[in-house]
């Protein structure tokens, strides 16, 4: 039986760059209808992201105005748009990457939505999603981790961090993680680092080198950028791996090639759209990271439920770095 779809729905618009004063909340935008190889999905759960930011604010360009935010949600199949779905159908609970997901409905890419297992709870799978798939993918591709390699991960309390911290303690690395405060310190030591050193009273290179015998780290995953670029390249091992993956602190000076002679170092910098391109590279992750956080019962931490209502006060915490681990709206509210 199919589910009857309203006409019009709440959700978030914006029609000009700025602060979150441009975020409109709506209850009367009208609900999309799913082209031909897409699927309407109803969103449960609307997980936030800091590319979300970026639109708003201008950085990066919306592609047609009014624009709703969003980039991933979990929800269920309403309606399909014909055409190939990938064998999904109504019902179906999925978890979405897609545009517009700042809403009750999305109209999303049937390749990029996928079935969420039956033992994951609500939440979990808009909680990890994103930042989960960005770690399994570097561990498995930017530098595949083999079990016993000294891996050092920067800002380890991080999203992204605790996620790779949770990730290679599964894999049976042996991670060592960087961070600012004593909290932070304690936070990535619980989700699995062996050794964190906090870095603003720590002489990191020195602790690594101690650490690994003179040797250096088989990988470095640095989503910090410009502050820790050279650190990172200091204390790879010879034929190391330099994975930079975000500009937290601003982007790194551009680079000699030549200075990767010294250890024959590689480097890369990865992206996740990349990594799940296809159907089956994004299914297959999918699978292969709910599966791990049920078999190593991996924590998704989850920082907050705001209501859709309240989308203003959640990029006001994610912008005033008032958070630890994944926020997420509710459209029911």
């Amino acid at each position: 039986m199919a589910t009857s779809v309203p006409k019009t729905m709440k959700g978030v618009i914006i029609e000009k760059n700025g602060g979150t004063e441009v975020l409109q909340y709506k209850t009367d935008l009208p609900v999309p209808e799913p082209k031909e190889g897409q699927v309407l999905v109803k969103n449960d759960f609307i997980g936030i992201n800091y590319i979300d930011t970026y639109f708003r604010t201008g950085l990066y360009p919306a592609p047609s105005w009014p624009y709703i935010l969003g980039r991933e949600a979990e929800g269920t199949v309403v309606k399909s748009g014909g055409g190939d779905i990938h064998g999904l159908k109504d019902g179906d609970h999925v978890v979405i990457l897609a545009e517009g997901t700042y809403a009750e409905y999305t109209a999303a890419p049937a390749a990029k939505a996928a079935k969420i297992p039956d033992g994951l709870e609500p939440k979990i799978a808009a909680g990890a999603l994103l930042q989960g798939l960005t770690a399994l993918t570097m561990i498995r591709e930017s530098y595949h981790v083999q079990k016993g390699d000294w891996i050092l991960v920067h800002a380890a309390a991080g999203g992204t961090g605790l996620w790779l911290v949770q990730l290679l303690k599964a894999v049976g690395a042996r991670t060592i993680g960087t961070a600012s405060t004593q909290e932070k310190v304690d936070l990535a030591k619980k989700a699995g680092a062996e050794i964190v050193i906090n870095y603003s009273h720590e002489d990191v290179k020195a602790k690594v080198m101690e650490l690994t015998g003179g040797a250096g780290v088989a990988a470095v995953f640095d989503g910090v950028g410009k502050t820790t670029f050279d650190l990172s390249l200091d204390v790879l091992a010879r034929k190391g791996s330099m994975v930079s993956f975000g500009n937290a602190s601003g982007a790194p000076a551009p680079l000699e090639v030549k200075v990767l002679t010294a250890k024959n170092v590689k480097l890369s910098r990865p992206t996740l759209f990349n990594a799940i391109f296809t159907r089956e590279e994004y299914e297959g992750y999918t699978k292969e990271l709910f599966d791990v956080i049920l078999k190593d019962k991996l924590d998704t931490r989850i920082h907050e439920v705001y209501p859709l209502s309240e989308v203003a006060r959640a990029h006001n915490d994610l912008e005033g770095r008032k958070t630890t681990g994944k926020l997420l709206l509710d459209p029911s509210k």
